[in-house]
């Protein structure tokens, strides 16, 4: 969920401009906080920032920090040894010092990227260990300290931390007593290169190796795969690899170099820290006067008239129910059959890799379909995928929670993008409090511009690891073509929630509908439009190169759900029963607009599907709808306080709007 990194040399020379290019390019996996912790002599010297990597080096205390660590003119005998960190908040806001990393606890100093999900479980097990902060990795380095003594080492105690653990942890530590660096990790995001009295690491291939271009040092980069671990020797940079299971461990067994007595210094860079990007849902009694205004619209939505076949209710843009009470959806389906495996193995067998090495991407959101779609790859099918995450601000914690459970236990690693996440969130908010003083259900896709990037990075990605294949986990059933259908699109012309097919003339229309919003509501002329700009070229424009899991194994909700709560743990969200859209951020908020004001969301176009599917019955349907219509208040106020508006004032606003509860 970070982006690790480091560089250990037997010569200062040079080392420094390779620190910078790693930190500078490893800013892509979190912009939140960064930090470094080096070897100085007889110290560990901490220097971490509740700011970016890239504004931190721009500081005095940085230059100080890399004369004093890498470059040391005159002093020492010119090794370098630096492990670095930017942060992509998990776990501990970044306002607090003591959540930002490298953490230094108990004589050992780590970088740590990953989520482990059974932390509170972890500190409940051991009251025997000192917490000092929120942020997850505090507990991985007190369980190795703990254990070393009766392990017989560090590495032992490493394994047994790691036996201990759920989710996925790549760690880079050094300790006091070690002359080594130590690397381990479970998910194989971890690359290193070594030679020439250099060794290098960082969390992505394409990093280490721009890095390493950049200085002009061509090492060969290899790949530390789940489950595996090396110790770097600090004076000869000798690198020795280890198992994190011993019992299935073939190479010769790690020895440790002791003898050093370390002191750990942690320093702070002086620069104000952004608001804080950690929210928690809230979970305490939703207020009565919202309770009170639920209940009484659930009375007016429960009268509107719906499709005698599926569950589409008439307020729907262009449902067009006929005489005889049928949508214009059900008159029209087309059943999708699905491919099947014999086809989708075929596909997959000229990109399959034959030595382990990633052969596809697979875009990883935390939610189900796509947490099924890596799990199958995988486990049924042997292929070696990177999953993908692009993080813009609203990919929710449990859903972070959710791909680390998957990416730990399968050993898949995973690659993680993140936007300015503090700047994507002020987008949102300007964007939202305009249309709350204009309120127009045809603008509401604007709040979700910020996630469609997802498709650039995607693209960037694939073409960096060397894979020429991506397989999305799409539901075909998750039809959302209301929500052109409310600017005045017919939504018997598509049904693919695009419009590229649609041709430039509709593109032009979509785009001139949007303009006229913001010719009326002026609000909506803000820093966002650029990002906004973007966004609707990658959507509404540029052509997409993929393909969908599900076009060839069928969607079986059972199954798919079954599997990842039984295999994973999965997590679900605590204010709903449903599984579906739990990941999604915003999805709570936009659904309880659609909801209020026209009487449903996309759970009834959804569970419509299905029922024409003949995988629901339509009294079955209209039980989860009832279900999943339920507002989530937790979800909502989590929504408003992270994009930094009044959760009251906007959800009374929402409930003032003019109903559109008929045809």
């Amino acid at each position: 969920m970070c982006g690790i990194f480091g560089v250990v040399a037997t010569r200062a020379e040079g080392a420094d401009r390779l620190l910078d290019a790693l930190f500078t390019l490893s800013e892509s996996r979190g912009k939140e906080a960064a930090g470094l912790a080096g070897i100085a002599g007889a110290e560990i010297r901490v220097l971490k920032s509740p700011a970016s990597s890239k504004q931190m080096m721009k500081t005095a205390q940085y230059a100080q920090y890399v004369r004093d660590v890498v470059q040391r003119p005159g002093r020492g005998d010119g090794r370098v040894a630096v492990v670095g960190h930017s942060r992509l908040v998990t776990n501990g806001s970044q306002t607090e010092a003591a959540n930002n990393q490298p953490i230094a606890c108990d004589g050992l100093v780590g970088v740590h990227n990953g989520i482990v999900v059974n932390e509170a479980a972890l500190w409940q097990r051991h009251p025997e260990l000192a917490r000092a902060a929120d942020v997850d990795t505090e507990v991985l380095l007190r369980l190795v300290r703990h254990r070393a003594a009766t392990a017989g080492g560090i590495v032992p105690a490493v394994r047994a931390m790691y036996a201990d653990v759920e989710g996925v942890v790549n760690l880079a530590m050094f300790a006091a007593e070690l002359d080594q660096l130590l690397l381990a990790t479970n998910s194989g995001s971890i690359y290193w290169a070594g030679g020439a009295g250099t060794f290098a690491f960082a969390s992505e291939r394409y990093i280490l190796e721009t890095a390493l271009a950049r200085v002009k040092q061509p090492l060969p980069v290899a790949h530390l795969r789940a489950g595996g671990g090396l110790l770097v020797d600090l004076a000869t940079v000798a690198v020795q690899p280890f198992g994190l299971a011993q019992a299935r461990h073939a190479a010769p067994e790690a020895i440790e170099r002791n003898g050093v007595h370390r002191t750990v210094r942690v320093d702070a860079v002086d620069l104000p820290a952004r608001a804080s990007s950690f929210h928690t849902p809230n979970h305490s009694r939703e207020p009565a006067w919202f309770t009170e205004a639920h209940e009484r619209h659930r009375e007016a939505v429960a009268q509107l008239r719906r499709c005698v076949r599926c569950v589409q209710p008439e307020s729907v843009p262009f449902v067009g129910l006929d005489a005889a009470g049928l949508c214009v959806d059900c008159r029209n389906h087309v059943p999708i059959v699905a491919k099947g495996r014999a086809a989708l193995e075929e596909l997959l067998g000229p990109h399959r890799s034959r030595d382990g090495s990633p052969d596809v991407l697979v875009p990883l959101s935390g939610g189900r379909d796509s947490c099924f779609t890596l799990h199958h790859l995988v486990t049924e099918l042997g292929m070696n995928p990177i999953a993908y995450t692009y993080d813009w601000g609203m990919v929710t914690d449990l859903a972070r929670r959710n791909c680390s459970r998957l990416c730990s236990k399968l050993g898949v690693e995973h690659v993680i993008v993140s936007a300015d996440i503090t700047q994507k969130r002020a987008y949102i908010r300007k964007n939202v409090d305009a249309w709350l003083r204009a309120p127009d259900l045809g603008v509401v896709p604007l709040f979700m511009a910020g996630d469609k990037q997802f498709f650039w990075y995607a693209e960037q990605v694939q073409r960096r690891a060397g894979v020429k294949l991506q397989i999305w986990g799409n539901n075909r059933l998750e039809r959302s073509d209301f929500k052109t259908g409310f600017c005045g699109f017919d939504r018997g012309g598509y049904k693919d929630n695009s419009l590229i097919r649609m041709g430039a003339w509709h593109n032009a229309r979509i785009l001139a509908y949007y303009l006229s919003a913001y010719v009326k509501n002026p609000a909506y002329v803000n820093a966002s439009i650029p990002d906004t700009l973007f966004s609707y070229f990658l959507y509404y424009v540029k052509r997409l190169d993929y393909v969908d899991f599900y076009d060839y194994i069928a969607w079986d909700e059972p199954t798919i759900v079954d599997t990842i709560r039984g295999a994973y743990d999965w997590e679900v969200a605590t204010d709903t029963t449903s599984t579906w859209r739990i990941g999604d951020g915003t999805a709570s908020f936009y659904n309880y607009i659609y909801w209020t004001v026209a009487g449903f969301t996309e759970s009834d176009t959804f569970r419509s599907g299905q029922v024409r599917a003949g995988t629901l019955t339509r009294a079955q349907a209209l039980a989860i709808v009832e279900e999943e219509n339920r507002p989530r208040y937790a979800s909502l106020d989590w929504y408003c306080r992270t994009i930094g508006i009044d959760p009251e004032r906007a959800l009374r606003t929402i409930n003032r709007i003019p109903k559109r509860l008929g045809v």
